[in-house]
């Protein structure tokens, strides 16, 4: 397979995933990593003019089982009483990310 033009740092994306890389592991890796670039300039290449983009290569519907009906439906009003905390009709949960 030919060649990237891009040069990839493998310490840099290492670092990034939290892995501890040894040199034999760098090397193997970022041969695969330049292989995926020029996957993706060969993917980049190709003529999509006129092409609807999507969001599966198949076509997907949604599947009901025999039985589902809509059941009740609550008003925002309950819904926000339900909740501990609301704010705009928004329930307001605790912070889990930093």
């Amino acid at each position: 397979m030919p060649k990237s033009d891009k040069k990839i740092n493998i310490d840099y994306v290492a670092q990034l995933a939290r892995l501890e890389l040894s040199e034999e592991d760098k090397s193997k890796l970022s041969g695969q990593l330049n292989d995926i670039l020029v996957y993706f300039e060969k993917l980049n290449s190709v003529n999509v003019e006129g092409i609807e983009p999507m969001a599966h290569a198949h076509k997907v519907d949604n599947v009901w089982r025999e039985g589902d009906e809509p059941g009740a439906v609550f008003s925002k009003d309950i819904l926000n009483k339900m909740a501990p905390e609301s704010r705009e009709d928004q329930v307001v949960v605790p912070k889990v990310v930093e």
